[in-house]
């Protein structure tokens, strides 16, 4: 590319020179390419090792003048395809000096601007007698073009990229073939361990590949992996390899060493494999944050996808330490102080403001935190600031409460921006704009209404005259039972009266300050009363509920009376949840948990419904209205437990294996004998899903459930830690896994809560297990109180990171187990083994994956469906198809493969919505590979048809005929007119027969077409086997398309010419065959006509007709079985034509059509202007029996189809080559030969 002039000194400092002219020299830099020696090997280990690569071009052209010692750099060539940056090739600040230069890291693109100079500025300035002008004119020029092409460029988005950076990323892209789609995200300095050597070089992160490239003293090495690929990520220290990080696939391991930084380097990698991980599990590309605010100056080294990646890391962590819905951002974070009334005392932590909340979390965990919604806020002001409060700001809530934080560093700057977001809040979320805002969620407002809006409400399915509306199940049914004064029902007013208590110090509601006094209060209990409002408190549930109002009014409309999978399985479960308590044995609460799980259903399609919400779903209605229920369980399936809800369960599986890691570092002795029973895996699962719901008491199950919502996934963690150790020695004395169920369940069973001022709701599988001697009981509040003696150290971070290195793990198995569906369901419908399966499936999903992130003509999530069996989730457009087509199949036709592989795709799409599944590619691949001679050209036939035969070729075929045959009557073809003869046969036949019935015989003949007709609908429904008598005849225009794709076959093949000569001769002889053919088709129509035309005639001479018929159609049949031309009774215009279609082939049967006059224009009846010339036949056709027979007369094209191929190498070749069509890092010397001359 052209870039400002730069002076350079020396002129063969590193660098060779290819060409020379008067004025300009072509120079290649020393190391690049072929050759160099041991000087190229050092200066090309050097530009690798100190990155200069990235910045000095390796070709460049230079401006001299004969009296100057003194170069000019003029431009640089960058990679084909990338276009014109405005970068500058910088030279060793060592070299620098005058001297005008072009430079590039392309051949090709350097040899361009050489052809330009010469041809459009060497003849002008040789005319110029002073150097200065000279180099003044040429000066001007480059930078004329270069204005220009910034010009042009005005109007696309400006890169916030650095220079370096984007340099990095050309590299990258011309390293290792990767199209401007694929995006970097940073790269590193580090050392790959290649055996036990280690090889210096640059690690480069883009969004969906790991790449290394290296090149020391000749040695070059290359190193690309998905992400998708990778099945584990580690972060380890040895020995060995101190300090590294261990990239595992399927198939191998990869060691990193010797980094700058490791911790930012493996936490990008852990962000990357965790989109990767998301693509499969939900086939969803990444997309870049493009609302980051953009910054003062450019960061040096640092991408914009580097920035949005840092981001989403602390957005990530911030929602999740407050519990806030995911769409929202942190802005900043500063150090401060809060006044805490309630300690008397400034606490030291960290302020956080985002779009919606200002939260403060303390230094030291659990001492405080804080959540104040930005709705609540009524007053933010500075304070006065003194020597021990500096810098104080108080915030004001519409619940009069009030914050005050100091030592803030840029207290104006933070006052400024809470004041932006507070411009952007609403004055009310509550507001009047929606009218079902009000039916869902005003009490006044719908109390004031008139009549006429309650009867609107009665005709909803939700509305605020429900019981379910505005109270928890179980408060509806105690709310006319007697007062209890018994000691449990005191207990639990103490317990009441010490929230209130809380509430009063601490405040109430969403700006509650939240410290280690709440959380021992949560561990003893929360009364009924209030465990509504503090689960939607605890959980973030009510900040999601106060900004969507209306929202589950409106979703129960839309979605009550939708009949999908999700409604169906959930009516099948409405009875199965919680049967044992009376609040869900009427329809009262059946109805309730209908609307609640049918309006989730509809909001997230992608989770719809799955087993255990149920239950879940059931508990939470006991105590919360039907809205704060629908939030709350939005909160538990979307946030609190990610993924454990959808078709695979992968969540749940997740945490089962972070459940045995914390077992094998907690309990090590029982973890191996529990592994050897594989216990851990039958039974976490059912206590993660229902959070120990279904296991357990409710009554002691319940308050498990308070702990989870204040401390989320780590309790429940803790609580099934301790129920192991508990039952340790029982454990380790089991013989089988049967026995260890058995005693985990009693154990289970019997966990009672003393305390309870409820009655009893009875535990139906304690009632089935109890036994003779039921073992003691447990109290619950002993159990959680022993599980954070025990295992308290537990922390959430911890634990999410554990998370992520079994995520890997779970997603890459259930891709595995998928694989293996497949390919057992695969096994019996085609002849491939196993292993080819295997590959070819991978190979089809990787297809399938790269259009995720790198584009394709229909997005890849609308071509993936989880509920769909294996064999059909994955789905491949016709681009994609046509690749793989060209890289697999083995009818390779050259420039007709395009063609071909689009015939072959519209006749696998049977549905016809434009996409593949793996199952019909199979069946097209298996038919090419492994089917017999018959079912190889039965399929290649079926190709040159429709539906194969594209709309447009069809078209093109009919405009050609009408145009050939505009001034001849149209005639029917002789199948139609067998088809219309036989249906006229049948209807008076049976018109016949129903005029000399009788009344009863016609009664009793509609009974019979009754059955009759739903037989024959049972037997359309059964699957046809096609035969080849099934297949359609084929005309003229076709069999030239077929016989183009025939000569196309064989161009590579070693018995080329005998190929060529026996489908010369097969052709001739179809040619006569359909020539024959269609005189007896003639024939017979001739004959039609002629019987239609005249009078009605006696029996008799019906007769002799029918023996004319038959003597005309023997005498066909000898003409075609000898293969002669009849000599014509009369010379008709049609049948001269005929004579002379023949006639035109006896080069082609005479076998002298060589391979190299077949060209795509070419067909074989004759030269194209006789062709052209030439009248399309339309009666002429061919029957796929009389191909396969003619074809049977060549011993060489029986030996083609009958061979034998192996797929194995166009899968290793495939696999080898990238996904997409590659870019050419350089040209050849070939290439730099042609441009020269």
């Amino acid at each position: 590319m052209w870039i400002q002039p730069e002076e350079v000194l020396l002129a063969g400092a590193l660098w060779v020179s290819e060409r020379a002219n008067p004025f300009f020299i072509l120079q290649r830099r020393r190391g690049h390419g072929r050759g160099g020696g041991l000087s190229g090997l050092l200066v090309g280990t050097l530009d690798v090792v100190l990155d200069s690569s990235a910045r000095v071009a390796p070709y460049r052209i230079l401006l001299q003048t004969a009296d100057s010692q003194i170069y000019w750099n003029i431009a640089c060539g960058e990679s084909t395809g990338l276009g014109v940056l405005g970068l500058t090739s910088r030279l060793f600040k060592s070299v620098k000096s005058p001297q005008l230069c072009l430079a590039g890291s392309s051949r090709k693109e350097i040899t361009e601007h050489w052809d330009w100079l010469e041809t459009n500025l060497l003849q002008t300035i040789s005319i110029f007698d002073s150097d200065e002008d000279v180099t003044t004119f040429v000066k001007g020029k480059i930078s004329g073009i270069i204005a220009e092409e910034n010009r042009l460029k005005q109007g696309e988005e400006q890169e916030e990229d650095s220079g370096k950076f984007r340099e990095a990323e050309l590299k990258m892209r011309r390293l290792f073939g990767m199209p401007e789609e694929e995006k970097l995200v940073n790269y590193y300095s580090c050392s790959y361990w290649k055996g036990r050597v280690p090889r210096q070089g640059w690690l480069y992160l883009s969004v969906n590949h790991l790449c290394f490239y290296s090149f020391l003293l000749g040695k070059e090495v290359t190193l690309v992996v998905q992400w998708t690929e990778v099945t584990q990520l580690e972060k380890n220290s040895t020995l060995v390899f101190p300090e590294s990080v261990r990239v595992s696939t399927r198939h191998t391991e990869h060691f990193f060493s010797m980094f700058l930084n490791i911790n930012d380097t493996f936490k990008l990698m852990e962000q990357l494999a965790n989109i990767a991980m998301r693509q499969l599990l939900d086939n969803e590309a990444f997309a870049a944050d493009r609302s980051l605010p953009k910054p003062c100056k450019t960061l040096k080294n640092v991408s914009a996808l580097k920035r949005d990646f840092d981001a989403r890391a602390k957005n990530e962590r911030y929602r999740l330490m407050f519990r806030l819905t995911q769409d929202e951002r942190l802005d900043g974070h500063t150090d401060c102080t809060l006044w805490t009334p309630f300690a008397k005392m400034h606490v030291v932590g960290q302020l956080f403001i985002s779009n919606n909340y200002i939260c403060f979390n303390s230094r030291e965990e659990d001492l405080c935190q804080l959540i104040i919604p930005l709705r609540e806020v009524s007053i933010v002001e500075k304070a006065d600031s003194s020597s021990v409060l500096p810098c104080p700001v108080s915030i004001s809530t519409k619940n009069k409460m009030n914050f005050l934080f100091a030592n803030l560093k840029d207290r104006d700057f933070l006052v400024q921006r809470i004041s932006d977001f507070l411009q952007r809040t609403p004055d009310s979320l509550w507001g009047d704009a929606n009218p079902l805002s009000l039916i869902g969620h005003s009490a006044s407002s719908s109390a004031s209404s008139p009549t006429g809006s309650d009867a609107v409400n009665k005709r909803r399915h939700y509305h605020r005259g429900l019981p379910t509306a505005s109270q928890g199940l179980l408060q509806l049914y105690h709310c006319n039972a007697p007062e209890d004064l018994g000691p449990k029902a005191m207990k639990e007013k103490m317990k009441e009266e010490a929230w209130n208590i809380h509430f009063s110090e601490f405040g109430r509601g969403v700006c509650m300050y939240r410290t280690s006094r709440t959380r021992e209060l949560v561990l003893n209990g929360i009364p009924e009363n209030l465990r509504g409002e503090l689960w939607l408190l605890f959980s973030g549930a009510q900040n999601e509920m106060a900004t969507h109002p209306g929202y589950y009014g409106d979703l129960v409309e839309q979605a009550m009376g939708l009949c999908s999978l999700a409604t169906e399985e959930i009516e099948r479960d409405l009875h199965r949840s919680m049967p044992e308590h009376r609040a869900f044995q009427n329809e009262m609460g059946i109805a309730a948990l209908r609307r609640v799980l049918t309006a989730y259903a509809h909001r997230n399609p992608g989770i719809g419904y799955c087993q255990a919400m149920n239950i879940v779903t059931s508990v939470l209605l006991l105590y919360c209205p039907e809205e704060e229920a629908f939030w709350l369980l939005v909160a538990l399936c979307e946030r609190m437990l990610p993924d454990y809800y959808n078709t695979r369960v992968v969540g749940a599986l997740v945490d089962q294996g972070v459940f045995e890691e914390l077992t094998r570092a907690f309990l090590p002795q029982l973890y191996e004998h529990m592994q050897e029973l594989g216990v851990i895996s039958t039974i976490s699962l059912s206590w993660f899903l229902t959070l120990f719901l279904s296991v357990m008491p409710f009554d002691s199950a319940v308050l498990l459930v308070d702990c989870f919502f204040y401390e989320g996934i780590k309790v429940i963690f803790q609580v099934a830690l301790s129920v192991l150790h508990d039952n340790m020695d029982a454990l380790l004395s089991c013989n089988d896994e049967g026995e260890a169920m058995t005693i985990l369940g009693r154990y289970l069973d019997n966990v009672v809560n003393k305390q309870t001022a409820s009655p009893p709701v009875p535990h139906l599988h304690a009632l089935l297990t109890s036994g003779d001697d039921p073992p003691p009981e447990i109290d619950i509040f002993d159990l959680i109180k022993s599980s954070y003696e025990r295992f308290g150290t537990l922390r959430s971070d911890v634990i999410e990171q554990m998370r992520f290195k079994q995520r890997l793990k779970v997603i890459q198995s259930l891709e595995d187990t998928a694989k293996r569906s497949v390919v057992r369901a695969m096994m019996t419908e085609s002849a491939f083994s196993i292993e080819e399966l295997e590959e070819l499936y991978c190979l089809f999903k990787s297809k399938h994956m790269t259009s995720c992130y790198w584009g394709s003509s229909s997005s890849a999530a609308e071509r993936h469906d989880p509920s769909l069996p294996y064999l059909e989730q994955y789905r491949i457009d016709l681009v994609q198809f046509t690749q793989l087509f060209a890289a697999l199949a083995p009818w390779v036709c050259g420039s007709h493969t395009p063609t071909l592989s689009s015939r072959l795709f519209r006749l696998l799409d049977q549905n016809q919505d434009g996409l593949v599944n793996f199952k019909e590619f199979i069946t097209g691949l298996s038919g090419m590979y492994h089917g017999d001679m018959t079912e190889k050209l039965k399929l290649l036939y079926k190709l040159h048809l429709p539906p194969a035969l594209c709309p447009e070729e069809a078209e093109s075929a009919l405009e050609a005929t009408h145009f050939f045959t505009e001034d001849v009557p149209r005639e029917s073809s002789f199948l139609s007119d067998l088809d219309i003869l036989g249906q006229q046969e049948v209807t008076s036949g049976e018109a016949g027969k129903e005029a000399g019935g009788d009344g009863e015989e016609k009664k009793e003949e509609k009974v019979k077409d009754y059955r009759y007709y739903l037989r024959m609908w049972a037997k359309e429904k059964e699957p046809k086997t096609e035969t080849i008598k099934d297949l359609p005849r084929m005309n003229q225009e076709q069999f030239i398309d077929l016989c183009k794709t025939l000569y196309n076959m064989f161009s590579e093949e070693p018995l080329e010419q005998q190929l060529y000569h026996s489908i010369a001769t097969v052709a001739s002889l179809l040619l006569r065959i359909g020539e024959v053919g269609k005189k007896f088709n003639n024939g017979g129509k001739r004959m039609e006509d002629a019987a239609a035309q005249a009078p009605p005639s006696d029996p008799q001479r019906g007769e002799g007709l029918n023996e004319a018929e038959s003597g005309e159609a023997q005498m066909c049949q000898a003409l075609a079985d000898a293969q002669l031309e009849p000599a014509p009774p009369q010379t008709s215009d049609e049948e001269t034509k005929d004579d002379t279609s023949v006639s035109s082939y006896s080069m082609v049967s005479s076998g002298s059509l060589q391979c190299e006059d077949i060209t795509d224009d070419t067909v074989l009846i004759g030269g194209g202007e006789q062709r052209r010339g030439s009248v399309l036949d339309v009666d002429w056709s061919i029957t796929f029996e009389q191909v396969l027979a003619s074809l049977l007369t060549e011993p060489p094209l029986v030996d083609y189809f009958e061979k034998k191929i192996d797929i194995q190498g166009k899968m290793a070749a495939c696999k080898a080559q990238r996904g997409v069509e590659r870019q050419a890092s350089s040209a050849s010397d070939h290439e730099l030969a042609q441009h020269s001359i």
